[in-house]
């Protein structure tokens, strides 16, 4: 990532994969031009978050990864629903409504949408499908504040928007599901990318509406309630994006 900065401009940055469940870190390199010192925090979602000052001028970010990653998702056709009552506390946050999520406005059309699904996986599974099949992606066409409900009805966006409309619609029946990017191999055209979670058969199973089906070999970055969680970079002054170039390539 390239930036273009008017003056000393404080940023976050939001780049670093970590090791746990279908993904293992085996190695990291991070060049910054010019160097400035960074800290690192873990933000409420377990994201890892670096801090630092970019110094007037132009400024760049190089990060690279060899992440071992799961060939094929896990899939369980027929996980319950967990009650809401029941569910873990770390997974309560991810039933609210939120700032791209208006999950309160959706209840009827997720209804309407999961049919005679069974509880859980399956009625997900319905929303990915309904998702996938209903709506068109196209460049352009949506922008950073396009909602899901604004996305279901225009019936066309990006992986950012689709994302958006499945978590809605799963939390509007009861079910957490939490925003992910991240990269996926062989995505072209190749860019950052978006998709969902949902907390089902008590633990998170991994869904994509932007595929027929959902795909393995996916490198994990970051969690959140919805977009304004998860930007890789967050600036707080005049810092201008100029360029930014992501690769993913087979070991």
């Amino acid at each position: 990532m390239s930036f273009e900065v008017g003056a000393p401009t404080p940023m976050v940055l939001m780049l670093r994969p970590r090791s746990g469940y279908g993904q293992w870190v085996a190695r990291e390199e991070y060049l910054l031009s010019p160097h400035v010192p960074v800290t690192e925090y873990t933000d409420n979602h377990g994201n890892l978050c670096q801090r630092l000052v970019a110094p007037e001028g132009e400024f760049s970010v190089r990060a690279t990864a060899t992440v071992e990653t799961a060939d094929m998702i896990d899939e369980s056709p027929g996980a319950q629903f967990v009650l809401p009552a029941e569910l873990p506390d770390y997974a309560l946050q991810f039933l609210l409504p939120s700032r791209y999520c208006q999950s309160d406005l959706l209840g009827q059309t997720a209804i309407e949408i999961i049919g005679d699904a069974a509880p859980g996986y399956d009625q997900v599974e319905k929303i990915r499908s309904w998702i996938y099949d209903n709506l068109k992606y196209e460049y352009g066409t949506s922008n950073a504040s396009t909602s899901a409900v604004e996305t279901m009805q225009s019936r066309v966006g990006v992986c950012r928007d689709f994302t958006h409309l499945g978590l809605a619609l799963c939390r509007a029946i009861n079910i957490p599901a939490r925003m992910v990017v991240g990269y996926l191999h062989d995505l072209k055209p190749m860019d950052l990318h978006a998709w969902f979670e949902a907390f089902v058969g008590w633990r998170w199973h991994t869904f994509d509406s932007t595929d027929e089906k959902t795909l393995g070999n996916r490198i994990t970055i970051a969690y959140g309630r919805d977009a304004a969680d998860v930007a890789l970079t967050t600036q707080f002054g005049p810092a201008i994006l100029k360029e930014m170039q992501v690769w993913v390539n087979a070991a």
